[in-house]
């Protein structure tokens, strides 16, 4: 069960990427509306980053998810409770707002005096950066400490999640047991690779 909410929280997280570009990409083709404001611009920048950060959380809750359904069996069950799902949810959520918010904050407090011209049909953090006459070293820091704690920490947990995987699988004695604890991690393997 614990495997399914997280499916839904991914498939959830993955409706609000989509939806957050959806609007300009529809005000784009349709109407050839290709202005934007600068906040509606902010706040579209924060939900495009916001969900997804939350992806990469979710992929590595999962990942602990499977590392728990394959080396502790037994106590599974009592590990991974709905509480704690919903406490991993929030924790999720909570992570994305609280390393995000800086950054646009830190956006607002800049002039912007060149072409006011995207190269996105979004709005992309250093697009948005690069248009200011200002100086942007602290906007450019913030954001690498965005990308380097959220998707750069996700991803060595998530990897050391799945050498510890197959350490434990690789100890089974059974070559059935062992194909049939790897055939439970190759669907979220295909979509921790298609993600990063």
């Amino acid at each position: 069960e614990p495997m399914y909410i997280l499916l839904s929280m991914l498939s959830t997280t993955d409706l609000g990427l989509s939806i957050s570009t959806l609007v300009t990409m529809l005000g784009i083709f349709w109407f050839d509306a290709r202005k934007i404001s600068f906040n509606a611009c902010l706040s579209q920048m924060f939900f495009i980053q916001l969900f997804t950060v939350m992806e990469s959380s979710v992929l590595l809750a999962m990942s602990f998810d499977r590392l728990m359904a394959i080396s502790n069996p037994l106590r599974y069950a009592s590990i991974l409770t709905d509480l704690k799902i919903a406490q991993i949810g929030v924790a999720i959520v909570s992570r994305g707002t609280l390393i995000l918010t800086p950054m646009v904050v830190l956006l607002k407090r800049l002039s912007f005096c060149h072409s006011h011209v995207l190269h996105h049909s979004y709005c992309f953090h250093p697009d948005v950066m690069k248009l200011s006459c200002t100086d942007t070293r602290i906007n450019s820091a913030v954001g690498l400490t965005a990308l380097l704690t959220t998707a750069g920490v996700d991803s060595i947990f998530i990897l050391l999640s799945y050498v510890l995987i197959i350490k434990t699988v690789l100890s089974i004695a059974s070559p059935e047991e062992r194909k049939k604890a790897f055939s439970t991690c190759i669907s979220h393997i295909g979509a921790v690779a298609i993600f990063y």
